[in-house]
């Protein structure tokens, strides 16, 4: 298991590592990867609590904007980075196959998430 997970990590690495470049304004495939996943714990936190649909969305909203905080970015610049990694469906795939990655080491390692 510790080798599958060291072998997909290096994976990561080079393909993390390409030499195209980001328009300005564009966050990189990391910090959306460190984003995606703090986004989908938040959706995963807030569809567990045992609140009304409608009290659920706005708890989400304010959340959401904790987590663009916390990275230190906004949800415009964030969004125009969604809608240029949408244009590339490689990218795309790069990105979310990263955020599952990191998802299932934050599952089967609790308190590992201090790391990324």
């Amino acid at each position: 298991m510790k080798r599958i997970l060291f072998l997909v990590l290096v994976v990561q690495f080079f393909a993390s590592c390409t030499s195209e470049s980001i328009p300005n304004g564009i966050l990189s495939e990391g910090d959306m990867v460190k984003i995606l996943v703090d986004i989908q714990l938040t959706e995963g936190m807030v569809s567990a609590m045992p609140i009304p649909y409608d009290s659920s969305q706005a708890l989400y909203s304010l959340m959401e904007k904790e987590v663009f905080i916390k990275h230190e970015v906004t949800d415009s610049v964030f969004t125009k980075s969604m809608l240029y990694y949408l244009e590339d469906a490689k990218k795309m795939d790069r990105i979310y196959a990263r955020v599952i990655d990191s998802l299932m080491v934050r599952e089967t390692n609790p308190g590992i998430e201090e790391r990324f």
